[in-house]
């Protein structure tokens, strides 16, 4: 589907009523909902000083010793309490997404979702002379050796053990995240390692009176999240607006909210079920999908909408894609195994701008073949319209 912004019309469409898998493109969706439920900086938690000891809860801010993102001094912030309790009673969901792929597991793009991310959910593992070491301290301990024909470090699917072939891996192994399985007792071992004190696991109740923490600047996460197509990002930020919205963490009920108060005008009803769009039972069409860049278009202004989104040629996951002199679309894209979606916002050589949806499900070939194909007819667009 080809929007026309200016004159708020479709000039184009084909099978624009029909749901496809929108993959990483529901990321706008994710986005949306942040611009209309929060406000400029991330709210890193809220707490309770209780004497010389402090209760806190998680809000689902992911930015906690997470590199890709700014971060806060959090030592600086607890160094006037002895004790620090960590309570996970506004937790109401669950870590992996309705729909994931359960062998995704050990793959750094499916870290889990928690109330209080902390690394990023993620090890992180080094190749250290041909032999892999694995941080944060928690876990140095926890790597075993497998004769599995495994090329890099591996996770055991329900525990934190970690496996490496040494066979395989002196030859092949690189540097490389795991995500960890997380629980309010490793967060609280993992945070205690980090802030030199004790973080105790605590379920009391968030009060309607306790102060919040307040983080880093939304933008960064946006911009991490859109250009590199984060998907933890993703799932945090739709946390942090159930948190916003509700003083408690569920995703799904941040959804089924944003969709009833601000897309009960779009024409078809979105089947939303995540926040990053790795939930193979998304649905979307493209004119759903027009419709949400449209309505970003409409806070966002140009420059700074222009800047988040990758650029093709350019910036992101856009990069080597589309390339131009000067770059002419800027959009989101979305890849998972046969399907690929590419929903955004072209400029024309006459200076006009239009919203575009560009979703191929269910082919039997690689993604960059259907990429070259799209860029025919999005140059055409371009030079025509």
């Amino acid at each position: 589907m080809l929007y026309d912004l200016d004159e708020q019309r479709p000039v184009f469409e084909k099978n624009s009523d029909l749901y496809f898998a929108p993959a990483s493109t529901t990321k706008l969706f994710t986005f949306y909902a942040a611009l209309v439920s929060l406000g400029d900086s991330t709210k890193r938690l809220r707490y309770l000083p209780k004497g010389k000891d402090v209760i806190v809860w998680g809000t689902g801010d992911p930015s906690w010793k997470y590199k890709p993102v700014p971060d806060i001094d959090m030592k600086d912030f607890f160094s006037d309490y002895e004790n620090i309790y960590f309570s996970d009673s506004n937790w109401e969901d669950t870590p992996y997404g309705y729909g994931w792929q359960w062998d995704d597991y050990y793959y750094s793009y499916a870290a889990e979702r928690s109330p209080l991310p902390i690394y990023g959910n993620l090890a992180t593992v080094t190749n250290q002379q041909r032999s892999p070491t694995v941080t944060p301290p928690l876990f140095a301990n926890a790597l075993a050796i497998t004769t599995k024909a495994i090329k890099d470090v591996e996770r055991d699917f329900r525990s934190n053990r970690f496996y490496y072939n040494p066979n395989t891996y002196v030859i092949r192994g690189r540097d490389s995240k795991v995500p960890f399985v997380t629980s309010t007792e490793t967060f609280a071992l993992l945070a205690s390692q980090e802030l030199e004190k004790d973080v105790i696991p605590s379920k009391d109740p968030l009060p309607e009176r306790h102060f919040i923490l307040k983080g880093i600047p939304l933008d960064s996460l946006y911009l991490e999240m859109l250009h590199e197509s984060d998907n933890f990002l993703a799932e945090h930020l739709l946390l942090m607006v159930a948190d916003e919205l509700f003083g408690k963490l569920n995703a799904e009920e941040a959804i089924d909210f944003v969709t009833k108060n601000y897309l009960s005008d779009i024409e078809d009803e979105p089947i939303w079920l995540d926040g990053s769009g790795l939930s193979r039972y998304n649905l979307f069409t493209p004119r759903s999908m027009v419709s949400i860049a449209e309505k970003i278009y409409q806070i966002v202004p140009d420059t700074t909408l222009f800047r988040l989104l990758p650029q093709g040629g350019k910036t992101g996951t856009l990069k080597n894609a589309y390339h131009a002199p000067t770059p002419y679309i800027f959009a989101k894209t979305g890849t998972i195994s046969n399907n690929h979606s590419l929903v955004g916002y072209i400029k024309t050589k006459k200076g006009k701008l239009y919203a575009f949806a560009f979703m191929n499900n269910n082919y039997p070939y690689k993604a960059r073949q259907v990429i070259k194909e799209m860029e025919k007819v999005l140059l055409y667009v371009r030079d025509n319209f």
